[in-house]
């Protein structure tokens, strides 16, 4: 029962990452490392093609085996939640104006914790 379901997640997974390739409010690599997840307890031969890419597949291993994200991607996200975070601040009403800074900053905080590849 267990490996259709995963199948289906996995594929779901795949999707919202390529998605995520084209909208900037979607990230890719945390659904694709979620289908790689899906496959590896469903499809290995499909597990096996996206650890074989050629740039989303370090992405997938490093966060596998060491729990690493890239510096570069570190980076990126970091200005990408500041400017969300400045766009709330102007955006949004008082009282939501500080959700989207105290996100980022947990988030951030988060991130930099973990190792860089």
């Amino acid at each position: 029962m267990k490996t259709p379901v995963y199948r289906a997640l996995g594929a779901v997974s795949v999707v919202l990452g390529v998605v995520g390739a084209f909208l900037p409010l979607l990230p890719t690599t945390p659904f694709l490392i979620l289908a790689a997840w899906f496959f590896a307890r469903s499809h290995p031969e499909w597990e096996e093609k996206l650890l074989a890419h050629p740039s989303a597949g370090p992405a997938i291993r490093a966060w596998r085996d060491h729990g690493a994200i890239p510096r570069v991607a570190k980076q990126a996200a970091a200005v990408l939640l500041a400017i969300s975070a400045v766009g709330g601040w102007f955006a949004l009403p008082d009282v939501w104006r500080y959700v989207p800074a105290g996100i980022g900053v947990c988030v951030v905080l988060w991130m930099w914790s973990r190792p860089s590849v």
